[in-house]
């Protein structure tokens, strides 16, 4: 059997799910999910104190990049003593996860056998399950793949399906950082709109982008989803006021009516991988809580309640 590390939460939780949980042997410092593989050696770490607010977090992160430098270490002794045979890691976002490049340097000096590198980079649903099959693939799974993503897009499309009969199809801007403020892009947009939706702001495919304040009041929209990459639905409750207390917040459709909701952005929006079915269920609960009720409410959303 394969031994195996994950240095992204996402592929950890591929991994797992095609059913490789005990050949982990390695995770990055973020793989917290499913239960059991925190206790898996860390083989990552930030660069940067990824503690306090948004502003200062990000602040860090373009300090490091200014001065061309990796923004997360990657335990190379750590890692060649555990041998794999498989490192999954990722090529799309250098402020996410460790960059494949720090992985190729990690193991560039091995001699011998050097294990196999599958780096994933979902822009948009259809990369989120081709890299689960290619995981698959890697791992001698594909008929598992192949089983497990068949099953994610018939419940996905069961919701998209149900949505479509809703009677109205409200316009969302999701926010993914508070300060400065980023607007949802990759597959966001996408799972917006299987929920019944509109997404404004960020673009299917595209890099999640920055955006002024300004432009999220001259969308005005009907419904405002706040899910940091990164953070808890508590870490982001403590920093509302980033986005609350910039003038005109008030006057926005989604405050008026009690349309804004928070989303736990850290275990599902921002997690490519098998939750991308749950991160939808989230969203079809807020958008037409008529039509859908799966269980989240409090654990993966909750409505910010109004200041009036």
């Amino acid at each position: 059997m394969p031994r195996i590390v994950s240095l992204l939460p996402s592929a950890t939780e591929i991994v797992c799910a095609l059913g490789f949980q005990d050949q982990l042997v390695g995770r990055s410092h973020e793989c917290d999910f499913p239960p059991g593989v925190a206790a898996l050696p860390a083989l990552t770490a930030p660069r940067f104190d990824p503690e306090g607010a948004s502003a200062e977090v990000n602040d860090r992160v373009k300090r490091i990049l200014t001065d061309a430098l990796a923004v997360y270490s990657v335990d190379a002794a750590r890692l060649r003593e555990l041998q794999p045979d498989c490192i999954v890691t990722q090529a799309q976002c250098d402020v996410c996860a460790v960059s494949l490049r720090d992985v190729e340097d990690a193991v560039a000096q091995w001699t011998g056998a050097r294990p196999r590198i599958v780096s994933l980079a979902p822009w948009g649903m259809a990369e989120v399950f081709g890299d689960m099959e290619r995981v698959a693939a890697a791992l001698g799974a594909s008929a598992r793949g192949a089983e497990v993503v068949g099953g994610l897009k018939r419940r996905m499309e069961s919701i998209r399906a149900r949505a479509a009969s809703a009677d109205r199809r409200p316009r969302v801007a999701c926010i993914e950082w508070l300060d400065p403020l980023m607007g949802a892009g990759n597959w966001m947009p996408e799972l917006i709109e299987a929920a019944g939706a509109a997404s404004l702001l960020g673009k299917a495919g595209e890099h999640s982008s920055w955006i002024e304040f300004d432009a999220l009041a001259a969308a005005d929209p009907e419904v405002i989803l706040i899910a940091p990459c990164g953070f808890t639905m508590e870490r982001t409750a403590a920093e509302l006021a980033a986005i609350t207390a910039r003038p005109g917040w008030n006057d926005l459709r989604a405050v008026r009516d009690g349309s804004v909701f928070l989303a736990e952005g850290n275990q599902y929006f921002n997690r490519p991988g098998p939750r991308i079915a749950e991160s939808l269920e989230i969203l079809a609960e807020i958008l037409h809580p008529g039509l859908f009720r799966f269980g989240h409410e409090g654990s993966g959303w909750r409505r910010v309640a109004s200041a009036a």
